[in-house]
């Protein structure tokens, strides 16, 4: 274990825990196997399909973030993150696998995530979703409604007016 980045990692979600280890052996995992290292702008992509504390880890060893756009969540409430390199196509599927705590308390599950063998804990796969294309700047409309604006594929248009996610009102009639 690199213990310059646990402490990066654990600087950044502002304690250690179990949850911040999965995520960091996650990005071990990835920067192994891929040979990848932090993002500049957005080669380095991660789906993320939790939103614990695991995805800390993510945002501060490969600089993947919602706010760049590199960093999605897909939540499926599963403690798996799909990485994709732009630069040289690789793509990796990290999954913790289920049931391998065996009723350890907290401090010795972290212990155990920290130090056993990567595919002791992860089962890997190849993502079932493409890379996803880059991010898009979109127009800003105007919800009719309540005056505030939107990027344009986040507005609905009802009763002849542009309304904001906020102001829509679905209509699905219990199906």
């Amino acid at each position: 274990m690199d213990e310059k980045l646990w402490k990066k990692a654990v600087a950044f979600h502002g304690h250690e825990c179990p949850g911040l280890a999965i995520g960091f052996r996650a990005c071990e995992a990835a920067i192994e196997k891929l040979g990848i290292g932090t993002s500049e702008d957005e080669q380095i992509v991660c789906i993320t399909e939790n939103d614990a504390c695991g995805v800390d880890a993510v945002q501060a060893l490969l600089s993947c973030t919602m706010g760049k756009g590199n960093l999605i969540y897909r939540g499926t409430g599963k403690q798996a993150f799909s990485f994709y390199n732009r630069t040289d196509g690789k793509k990796l599927r990290v999954c913790l696998k289920p049931g391998k705590n065996n009723g350890m308390e907290r401090p010795q599950w972290q212990a155990h995530l920290l130090s056993a063998p990567l595919d002791e804990i992860f089962s890997f796969s190849e993502p079932k979703k493409d890379l996803p294309e880059r991010a898009r700047l979109f127009q800003t409309l105007v919800c009719d409604v309540c005056g505030e604006g939107a990027p344009e594929h986040k507005m609905r248009f009802q009763n002849g007016k542009t309304v904001c996610l906020d102001c829509f009102t679905t209509y699905d009639r219990g199906w």
